[in-house]
């Protein structure tokens, strides 16, 4: 299946420039410390999955997500004016937890080599008299 370059760039530059604007015009204070981790444009370029990170705990991603609901009709006009597209997709937001998957497994990791470095080693000698 071929790529559409096309595409992927209108991804790259929607995500640089949602960024932006999250970041310097939206005012709202339930956006709080929001990171665009990826955009993925339909193929008929109708709507666009924003995938997002939020600092914080389950109250304030709930908070971040109201408020960029709330800018959706902002931030499409605002990109559309930008990138001079003829139709702006709907954006879609989803909250991307692949960095708290991350954290869990490090954490794990980390929890199963403190039990290995505190179970002790079977002695040598013991194990020979056996």
């Amino acid at each position: 299946m071929a790529k559409s370059y096309r595409k992927e760039r209108l991804n790259e530059s929607i995500k640089e420039l949602l960024s932006e604007l999250i970041l310097s015009r939206i005012k709202d204070p339930r956006v709080g410390f929001v990171t665009i981790t990826g955009v993925e444009v339909s193929k008929d370029l109708v709507t666009a999955k924003v995938f997002y990170t939020v600092l914080g705990n389950d109250d304030e991603r709930d908070e971040s997500k109201q408020g960029l609901e709330s800018a959706k009709n902002f931030l499409r006009k605002t990109i559309s004016g930008e990138l001079k597209l003829r139709n702006t997709p709907d954006f879609r937001f989803i909250y991307d937890n692949s960095l708290d998957r991350s954290v869990q497994i490090e954490d794990a990791l980390k929890k199963i080599q403190t039990d290995d470095d505190s179970d002790p080693a079977p002695d040598d000698d013991e194990s020979l008299q056996e």
